[in-house]
């Protein structure tokens, strides 16, 4: 793909992997499964999609097999709303694939990345006409730590990214994802250079006790340094910013009637950084995290659709009580 940026420039970019998932029938061992059911996923594929249904010009930028999956992520993509002319096809690394299997109520995911084509990008990759391009254009980019750890020249890319932040202006956003399988054998340190580098760092509570081995946000303030707008999600229950001034703002979690919980942390730093880039107040730029992750929560995907606009604003402007009472679930939303 090399298609000149369009009439509306990107306002968000997300540049990281894209992978072909396979949801296989529920219930027997995984040798025993007949038919799989195809979607696209990837961390930031989820949060491009989740930005474009939040009316954010976003494009998603990576390389793609030359296959007939990789075409699939590209039309899914455009379907959603999502700009994909700054993405590269290889004609000799395949798109990557992923199952996921349920069985006693459980999922895993088994992966098949090894060798892929969003794995050969590298810090060239960034100057690349259709990407240059697009980087000049964007307020923010955003980027996941499972990108830095699918190759060592993709973790070189992403630290070229966070010094082109310096020059290009936009804001630079990391989610952590911390993936240990994915970094065994590895030294993390390029991911923490990474993330000291970036304005906005999403993490989860129990991933930073793994990664950093404190899920004190102010601890982590200290290991990050002073520039990063610090947004810390603490699973079913709260999630609180701390920004570099040191104001702190948190928000508790929707009740929600959870299907799958894979994508809800992407869905939520769609939210978050949507609200970010629409001036949103802190406390709504959670609700609007919050929101998002609740309606994937509920649904098997990996993304979902948003609330409709006029149940989304009167959500983000309701009373913390009010907040408190809504339940949502795979009927949709219950408003107080």
């Amino acid at each position: 793909m090399s298609d000149p940026v369009g009439e509306t420039s990107p306002t968000a970019i997300c540049i990281g992997e894209a992978m072909i998932m396979f949801a296989g029938d529920a219930g027997g061992p995984l040798e025993d499964v007949e038919t799989f059911r195809r979607s696209v996923g990837g961390a930031e594929c989820n949060v491009a999609g989740g930005l474009a249904a939040l009316g954010i010009a976003t494009s998603w930028i990576s390389r793609l097999g030359d296959d007939g999956f990789g075409l699939h992520v590209l039309r899914d993509l455009r379907d959603r709303g999502v700009e994909v002319g700054g993405v590269e096809e290889d004609p000799d690394r395949p798109t990557a694939l992923y199952v996921k299997h349920t069985e006693g109520g459980r999922s895993r995911m088994h992966y098949y990345r090894s060798g892929s084509a969003a794995s050969a990008m590298d810090p060239a990759f960034l100057d690349r006409p259709a990407v240059r391009d697009r980087l000049a254009s964007a307020e923010l980019v955003h980027t996941t730590g499972i990108t830095a750890a699918i190759s060592t020249t993709a973790a070189e890319m992403l630290e070229r990214l966070a010094v082109l932040r310096e020059t290009h202006r936009f804001k630079f956003s990391v989610d952590l994802n911390w993936r240990p399988a994915l970094w065994r054998s590895k030294d993390p340190e390029p991911l923490w250079r990474v993330l000291r580098a970036a304005d906005v760092v999403l993490i989860g509570a129990d991933e930073a006790e793994v990664f950093a081995g404190t899920s004190d946000p102010g601890e982590l303030r200290e290991r990050l340094g002073p520039r990063s707008t610090l947004v810390m999600k603490n699973d079913a229950h709260t999630a609180l910013v701390l920004e570099p001034d040191g104001r702190r703002t948190e928000v508790p979690a929707l009740t929600v009637e959870v299907v799958e919980a894979v994508g809800a942390g992407d869905a939520f730093a769609a939210g978050f950084l949507a609200g970010t880039l629409q001036g949103l107040p802190m406390e709504q730029r959670l609700r609007l995290g919050h929101l998002g992750a609740a309606a994937v929560l509920a649904v098997p995907e990996d993304h979902a659709a948003p609330l409709e606009p006029a149940v989304r604003q009167k959500l983000l402007n309701c009373s913390d009580e009010e907040w408190a009472a809504v339940r949502v679930g795979p009927t949709g939303v219950t408003l107080p």
